[in-house]
C-alpha cells in the first residue's frame, strides 16, 4: 500500500530534519521545529487514512 510507503517516508524525514545541526541558531531551530511539526501533521494524517482504510 502506497500510503504505507508514505508515512515511513515522512517518519524518515522526520529523523533526518531533526539530525540538522543549527549550532543553537535560535531563527534555524525554530525552522527546523516547523519542519518538524509538519511531518508530524503528515505522519499522523496518513496514519489516520490507513486507519480508515483498515489496514
Amino acid at each position: 500500500m502506497k500510503i504505507k510507503i508514505s508515512r515511513r517516508e515522512a517518519k524518515e524525514t522526520i529523523k533526518w530534519i531533526d539530525m540538522i545541526l543549527t549550532y543553537e541558531n535560535a531563527d534555524l531551530e525554530k525552522e527546523k521545529m516547523i519542519l518538524i511539526d509538519e511531518g508530524e501533521q503528515i505522519r499522523r494524517i496518513l496514519s489516520a487514512i490507513i486507519i480508515k482504510l483498515g489496514g
